[in-house]
């Protein structure tokens, strides 16, 4: 099947495209679940008349890193957990949903034969993904198995942020490792149909080298391509030229990745050991030349939509360098970027766009604060059977930015879980950004590699004066941002090498408690500016519970821990005496 043949494909499956018109007879309130289960960072989503009312990963309540493993074997096992709490959160039993959208198409991936062990076993996963409807009935007894649709996998990803951005019409660009047969979709959402303009046929596949180079630089595929996107800050692109010829866009709206010897331009590296100026100069080319490609593949796009707007999914749109570089040079004027770009956005996607199909006005993704959240009542309970003692202050903003302005790290567990890998001020460490040894200091604690920077929070009205080079606001922390002249020594602990940031913009309508924390941390120190990273340590999801946060501060070295409205103190740590800048 040629990259035509792909893209007609999903146009001429009806019930897998957005362009199947919306029921007329759509006059109660559409309940749909969304689940992706297939490859890695299984989740869930539900949909109740076109409004998101919860979406989290399996992985924040199972506690193993991604959920699961990408293979084959593996695309039987589905967010149990999460669907459970999805449901219990939007108050629905498993037989009054209208429909389970499942972001796999079997009829477009690889057909199984005789044997199943073909291609990697891939009839394995097509023959378990045909089974789902049984799975996700004995998973959700009572649910009606004939109510589970199909929706290709990159057309999830597409619904994911087409619906998700508000954006109407808008040109949509999803690249990703792969989905069933393809790696890229190009395409316009329009009146909520999208019209697919060109898909990429595997092999190729530019998520695919990147994680090939994940894995060559001594980290897990699938999971560790942020720290390549690190790395390679730390040199030039030297082999540049080479990876012109083997990577390049094909001027048909796809691209053609030829056989990439990675070892010939840098011997591969062991899990853990050092890289050279050799390893970073690899990574840095492979990431100059994805950043060409993209602006390639975004040029051909806007040459035929001729649209403002651009949106983003795929796990490749989670590479914050390069859609910062598409904002500065392509011809696009906005763009917008699933906050949960990764496969998880595909049960997200998946539920919007059916719930599209079913005749429901889909509302815009507004926070990605999607997953559990605790009452005050329900937060001191836990502190209590826990055994630890813990106080309330009058204002909790106010007596964390008290700490923070006296160097004290604190673990910060407020509101509703964050959907997708990046934390937003709701499952967050943070820490004072003038002090440049708390770069070290939150890698140490964190327990990874003391290259990896770590992100500023803003206020959003106060970012152009410090940030520039990206777009405004940016509140989920997917594009980089230069620091401005005279602020770089000011908080040198979120500059990266790079001279750049990857930022969190704050608005206080939206989040009110880490606004009121900022501003009164800027009282304190002059800085409108708080060092934040994910709550959790190496190798685990981030915290999503009281007890996983409880756990993570007993366990690491953080000073203080603010959880609802309430504070833990590590025993020896003193609130910190106030003090406001001169």
């Amino acid at each position: 099947m040629t990259n035509r043949g792909v893209a007609e494909a999903l146009l001429r499956t009806k019930r897998f495209s957005s362009n199947a018109a919306p029921s007329a007879a759509a006059v109660t309130p559409m309940k749909v679940l969304g689940v992706n289960a297939v490859f890695h960072d299984p989740a869930a989503a539900v949909i109740v008349d076109g409004v998101t009312v919860a979406a989290a990963e399996e992985e924040r309540f199972s506690r193993r890193k991604h959920g699961k493993s990408p293979v084959a074997f593996s695309t039987w096992e589905l967010p149990e957990q999460a669907m459970a709490w999805c449901l219990a959160e939007a108050g629905l039993d498993p037989h009054e949903l209208d429909a389970v959208a499942y972001s796999y198409d079997p009829d477009l991936a690889f057909q199984p034969e005789d044997d199943i062990t073909d291609a990697d076993w891939e009839g394995l996963r097509t023959l378990y993904v045909r089974r789902a409807p049984r799975f996700l009935q004995t998973a959700l007894p009572g649910l009606d198995p004939a109510c589970v649709r199909w929706v290709a996998h990159h057309v999830a990803h597409a619904a994911s942020a087409s619906f998700a951005s508000g954006f109407d019409p808008c040109s949509v660009l999803v690249l990703d490792g792969r989905g069933e047969r393809a790696s890229q979709l190009a395409g316009r959402h329009a009146g909520g149909a999208l019209e697919i303009l060109a898909a990429q046929r595997l092999p190729h596949s530019l998520g695919l080298l990147y994680e090939e180079l994940t894995a060559h630089l001594g980290f897990r595929r699938s999971s560790d391509e942020y720290k390549v996107m690190a790395m390679a800050s730390y040199a030039a692109p030297e082999f540049l030229d080479a990876f012109r010829g083997l990577v390049r866009a094909d001027g048909e709206g796809g691209f053609r990745v030829g056989d990439v010897d990675l070892g010939a331009f840098a011997p591969p590296l062991a899990p853990g050991a050092e890289f050279t100026p050799r390893h970073a100069a690899l990574a840095a080319t492979v990431q100059v030349r994805l950043e060409e490609v993209l602006l390639d593949l975004a040029g051909w796009l806007h040459e035929r939509t001729r649209d403002r707007d651009l949106v983003m999914a795929g796990g490749v749109a989670l590479n914050c360098v390069a859609n910062s570089r598409l904002w500065r040079e392509s011809p696009f004027e906005r763009i917008w970027v699933q906050p949960a770009s990764g496969d998880s956005g595909t049960a997200l996607g998946a539920a919007l766009h059916v719930a599209h199909e079913l005749g429901d006005e889909v509302a815009p993704m507004r926070t990605a604060a999607l997953g559990r959240g605790w009452d005050d009542a329900a937060l001191a309970a836990r502190l209590e059977t826990a055994g630890v003692a813990f106080e309330r202050p009058r204002d909790v903003a106010d007596a964390v930015a008290e700490a923070l302005a006296a160097n004290q790290i604190v673990a910060w567990f407020q509101g509703r879980s964050e959907f997708g890998p990046r934390a937003l001020g709701h499952r967050s460490l943070l820490a004072d950004p003038r002090t440049a040894a708390n770069l070290e200091r939150m890698n140490d604690i964190k327990g990874r590699e003391q290259f990896r920077p770590v992100a500023p929070m803003v206020l959003a009205e106060r970012a152009p004066a410090i940030f520039d080079g990206g777009p405004f606001p940016s509140p989920f922390m997917l594009f980089t941002h230069r620091v401005k002249p005279g602020w770089a020594e000011r908080i040198p602990a979120v500059v990266h090498v790079d001279g750049t940031a990857r930022i969190q913009t704050v608005d206080r309508r939206e989040e009110p408690l880490m606004a009121r924390c900022l501003e009164r941390f800027e009282a304190r120190t002059g800085v409108p500016v708080i060092v934040n990273t994910s709550l959790n340590t190496a190798g685990r999801p981030i915290v999503d519970d009281p007890r996983d946060a409880l756990e993570c501060f007993g366990s690491s070295p953080v000073d203080v821990l603010a959880i609802g409205p309430f504070v833990v103190r590590r025993a020896g740590v003193a609130a910190a005496p106030a003090r406001r800048a001169a």
